[in-house]
C-alpha cells in the first residue's frame, strides 16, 4: 500500500464535560434546598424511581430561589457552550433561536440507582452533579452515570473490533460525576446512574433542552 488510508469518524456522538465555576458557592445551598424538598408533593407524580432515589417534578425552572436560578442560567449557558461549538450556525444565526428546557433535581441515595431513560422531544440532556460521595474502593462503577450504547445491535465482534480506539470503539460510556461538573450529550441516548455503594447520597440535577427556531411552529409539546 503506496498511501496511508484515511478515515473518519461517520456516526461521532458528542458528550460535553463543562465545569460551571460559578456555582461552587451555591452547591451547599443548592443540596440543603432539594434535601429538604424530598417529600411526596414535590415528587415527580409520573416518575416510579427504584427505591433509595427522588426524583422531584420537572418545574425547576419556576423555583424563584436566587440559588436555583442561577443553577438554571450556568446549566443553559453551559449546554449552549457545547452545542454552538458543533453547529454550523453563525454566532448571529444561533443567538436568534430560543432555548426551551425542563428540568429536575435527583436524589439517589445508599443501594439507589437511577433506571434507564431518554427524553422524547429534546434535542440535548444536560447532567450538572450538586454533590457526591468518595467513589468506592470496593465498585469502581458506583454512582457513575453510563451512556448506553446500542449501535453494534447484532454486529459480530472479533479481537481487532473490540480493540479499536475512541470514536471507534464500541461500548457503553462512563462519566463519573463530579460536584462542580456538567455531562452535556444528545437526547435519544439512553442513560443510567448505576448502583450507589456509599453513605452519602449523589445530589444531581438533569435538564432537556432544545432550541427553537422561528420557523419552527410545528415543534411538539412537551
Amino acid at each position: 500500500m503506496s498511501t496511508p488510508p484515511q478515515v473518519v469518524p461517520i456516526f461521532a456522538t458528542p458528550l460535553g464535560v463543562v465545569k460551571l465555576a460559578a456555582l461552587a458557592g451555591a452547591n451547599t445551598a443548592l443540596a440543603a434546598l432539594f434535601t429538604a424538598r424530598a417529600l411526596p408533593r414535590w415528587c415527580d407524580p409520573d416518575a416510579d424511581p427504584p427505591a433509595g432515589t427522588f426524583r422531584g417534578r420537572d418545574d425547576l425552572s419556576q423555583w424563584s430561589e436566587p440559588e436555583v436560578q442561577l443553577l438554571l442560567g450556568e446549566m443553559l449557558a453551559g449546554v449552549t457552550s457545547v452545542v454552538s461549538g458543533i453547529s454550523e450556525l453563525t454566532r448571529e444565526q444561533f443567538d436568534s433561536l430560543r432555548p426551551e428546557l425542563r428540568c429536575w433535581f435527583t436524589i439517589i441515595g445508599t443501594d439507589g440507582h437511577l433506571a434507564p431513560e431518554n427524553h422524547p422531544n429534546t434535542s440535548w440532556t444536560a447532567v450538572y452533579c450538586v454533590s457526591s460521595p468518595p467513589a468506592s474502593p470496593i465498585r469502581t462503577d458506583s454512582g457513575v452515570l453510563r451512556l448506553q450504547e446500542f449501535r453494534p445491535g447484532n454486529m459480530f465482534m472479533d479481537a481487532a473490533q473490540g480493540t479499536a480506539r475512541i470514536p471507534y470503539r464500541p461500548g457503553h460510556c462512563v462519566w463519573r460525576p463530579v460536584p462542580g461538573e456538567m455531562a452535556v450529550f444528545p437526547g435519544w441516548i439512553a442513560y443510567e446512574v448505576a448502583l450507589l455503594r456509599a453513605d452519602n447520597p449523589l445530589v444531581l440535577v438533569t435538564a432537556g433542552v432544545r432550541y427553537v427556531g422561528a420557523d419552527q411552529p410545528w415543534m411538539p409539546p412537551w
